[in-house]
């Protein structure tokens, strides 16, 4: 099986990466559920020599989400946190970070609680804003780190002028792209230079796998990042790689119905007595809907809603049926 250049999404979902097994004919990866790998001579390998370096399951779904950002190569982490942590390793005491203000909470916590302490500062503005960003910017900055959409307050970045403006200062773009998978948004289309996942979210999308992704078509960066990865060694394991194979093969099904899905609990809860304001990047009151519109394929499945005080909060999700009360997104049950 070859697959072309021009295949379409749907198609490189089900393709990329995977070939039928040399050894069986096998169609689907098998899970290469082994630490290390035999030598034919001393120094003398079939391409694996050690599971924390590299393993066939692993490299298959590098290759597999690769594709499906448009990138030049993926490096598969054991979380999303350890994909961050990664693009993070590469700064040097005394770097500087602008960073948008509404980032999940986790690398909050990973930039102030523990990078922090290597002489790592970071300023948080509304990336929505570019005058912002490029005030915060210093002679030592090295990222502008964004999502878009944002978890959980749905705010988009302009990528393509965050882009020109982290280019302009010598400075890289770092896109979580999490929130809307490449289904949605491709950010390096528009001129970011490094996308990472969360690939537990809606790449997997069965609530059973973790792992995370750093996506660059930069041969250094793709240099860096594999180093990193083999040095630190937050690997993703052989059957996660697996998981997360068998995930995207139903990826452009999944973010077809969370659009659809998304959508339409969205207005429905826009028409709600009882909500005064709900945040989706598809509902036309949204202050980027044009954006999403122009930067985005669909708004994905993800939306945030205010009910006036957190005594009605708390009531709406203690008595919710269907929903589940469980952290994560992008499984196919509703949380």
């Amino acid at each position: 099986m070859k697959l072309e250049t021009t295949a379409r999404f749907n198609t490189r979902c089900v393709h990329a990466g995977q070939e039928p097994d040399s050894a069986t004919g096998a169609i689907i990866t098998p899970i290469y559920q082994t630490s290390t790998f035999v030598h034919d001579e001393l120094g003398q390998h079939k391409g694996f020599d050690y599971s924390r370096t590299n393993n066939p399951t692993r490299a298959a779904v590098e290759a597999n989400i690769a594709a499906l950002e448009g990138a030049r190569s993926g490096i598969a982490f054991a979380s999303g946190v350890a994909a961050i942590n990664a693009v993070a390793s590469r700064l040097d005491p005394g770097d500087h970070v602008v960073v948008d203000k509404n980032i999940y909470g986790g690398t909050h916590r990973l930039f102030e609680h523990v990078l922090r302490r290597y002489n790592i500062s970071f300023s948080y503005v509304e990336t929505a804003i570019p005058d912002n960003v490029a005030a915060a910017l210093t002679s030592d900055s090295k990222m502008i780190y964004v999502e878009t959409p944002s978890n959980p307050l749905l705010g988009l970045t302009d990528l393509a002028v965050m882009a020109d403006l982290a280019h302009s200062h010598n400075t890289k773009l770092v896109v979580d792209n999490t929130f809307a998978s490449p289904y949605v948004q491709r950010p390096l289309e528009h001129g970011a230079d490094l996308v990472i996942h969360s690939t537990t979210k809606y790449l997997n999308g069965h609530s059973d796998s973790i792992g995370g992704m750093v996506l660059t078509s930069n041969t250094e960066d793709e240099t860096s990042l594999r180093f990193i990865q083999n040095t630190s060694g937050a690997i993703m394991g052989p059957f996660d790689a697996w998981l997360l194979l068998r995930g995207t093969k139903t990826l452009s099904l999944r973010m077809r119905t969370h659009n659809q899905n998304g959508l339409a609990l969205a207005e429905f809860l826009a028409s709600h007595p009882k909500v005064h304001k709900v945040l989706y990047p598809g509902l036309p009151d949204h202050p980027q809907h044009a954006l999403a519109c122009r930067q985005m394929h669909g708004f994905s499945g993800m939306l945030s809603f205010d009910v006036g005080s957190l005594e009605a909060a708390n009531t709406v999700c203690n008595q919710v049926r269907l929903l589940s009360l469980a952290v994560s997104l992008g499984g196919v049950e509703s949380l």
